[in-house]
């Protein structure tokens, strides 16, 4: 795949938003699935964040968490293996995807830490192979989707739409590696580079590509009103991050979940939905009392 542009035309198409014909196929970016709602409970390994990073648990240990609680699926992040960012080795990749098919959870996917808002081209490519390598690691994990960020932030003396003259390719080149390997590339905006429902939106209309879509974290919304932003991204969103609090500008409020709930029932999403319960104290009591929250409001 040619991923070169024509500096002109994309200068144009970048313009307030307006896409020229050069881009005109680029103007979908919806995922397409049949309407309803089929909602499966997940778990970000994140929620585990402290206890994996001291040594305390291991991805196995999570697995067994999930299959405990009888939560179907699990995003084991990247940064619990042993390792990273390089790849772990075959024989820990095979032993929790067995571990995990035995248990019956399925590993839903894997994330990493790339920034493609870097300004040196030989820095984004390191990232960009980051990624390439995890998108492998999910493919032997026999999962569907590599977790992916835009960058930390807008680098000084840059405008949004030049950073995306060099990130939209990064991404392009990313989803075409994942469609050769079976792996969703899911974008999660992160208040970030990318603040907004319309900016994210916009990054996945210009990558095209079904292979590339909106992880949809409900505590990185905070320009306006959080649950309006969540409706606008749902049609983008092959997976989500649900989070204990929503965010009103620098105001964190504890989030509504039915009113999430309605919002899928409106719009309609099948698939996972993991949570992510960062809250103070034990991770298992936070994540188990914030896992029957969801429950009560989403099953």
């Amino acid at each position: 795949m040619d991923f070169k542009m024509n500096r002109r035309r994309l200068l144009a198409g970048l313009g307030s938003g307006v896409l020229t014909p050069a881009f005109a196929a680029a103007t979908g970016g919806e995922v397409h699935r049949r309407a309803g709602t089929k909602i499966r409970i997940g778990l970000n390994a994140y929620s585990f964040n402290k206890p994996l990073m001291a040594g305390k648990m291991t991805v196995h240990d999570v697995v067994d968490y999930c299959a405990k609680n009888d939560i179907d699926g699990v995003d084991m992040t990247g940064y619990y293996f042993p390792g990273y960012p390089n790849v772990p080795k075959d024989e820990l990749i095979y032993s929790l995807k067995r571990h995990a098919f035995l248990n019956g959870v399925t590993i839903t996917g894997t994330g990493v830490r790339n920034d493609f808002a870097l300004t040196d081209p030989s820095s984004r490519r390191g990232h960009v192979q980051l990624v390439k390598d995890w998108i492998d690691v999910a493919a032997k994990l026999g999962s569907d989707m590599v977790r992916v960020f835009a960058g930390k932030e807008l680098p000084k003396g840059y405008t949004f739409d030049q950073v995306l003259q060099w990130m939209i390719p990064a991404f392009q080149e990313c989803a075409e590696y994942g469609k050769k390997n079976g792996v969703i590339v899911g974008l999660q905006h992160h208040d970030d580079f990318l603040k907004t429902a319309d900016e994210t939106i916009r990054v996945v209309k210009m990558v095209n590509s079904e292979w590339f879509s909106v992880i949809l974290d409900v505590g990185s919304l905070r320009q306006g009103d959080p649950y309006a932003e969540i409706e606008k991204l749902l049609p983008y969103a092959s997976n989500w991050q649900i989070k204990e609090h929503v965010w009103y500008g620098t105001k964190k409020v504890e989030i509504d979940l039915p009113r999430v709930r309605a919002i899928i029932d409106k719009v309609g999403y099948r698939g996972f939905t993991p949570i992510e319960a960062l809250g103070e104290g034990d991770p298992a009591e936070v994540v188990t009392t914030f896992l029957h929250k969801v429950r009560k409001a989403f099953v």
